[in-house]
């Protein structure tokens, strides 16, 4: 029995592949719960951001409604923004 050959490779349509390698980035979103220090230290103990990186990342949250925390493939993201859930920040991921 004889099995036949593809005669032609198709290239993929969709840019949906390529869009896959792009970076997602984990997004911290102002809420009116947790005190900035608290902010702060969780900023520093889960990415080991110093004391000032720390602090200037959580004024942006809390004036501007947002900032990106971190970036990474799509598995990093996915533990960066459950680590932020369990320290009681809202947090969501998307792709950069």
């Amino acid at each position: 029995m004889s099995v036949a050959s593809p005669s032609e490779v198709m290239d993929p349509t969709s840019d949906q592949d390529t869009r896959e390698d792009l970076p997602w980035v984990v997004i911290v979103w102002n809420d009116p719960i947790n005190l900035m220090s608290y902010v702060t230290l969780v900023f520093q103990k889960l990415f080991g951001y110093s004391r000032e990186k720390a602090e200037s990342l959580m004024r942006q949250v809390h004036f501007e409604g947002k900032a990106v925390v971190s970036s990474g493939t799509r598995a990093e993201a996915e533990r960066d923004v459950f680590k932020l859930h369990e320290h009681g920040l809202w947090a969501t991921m998307q792709q950069d």
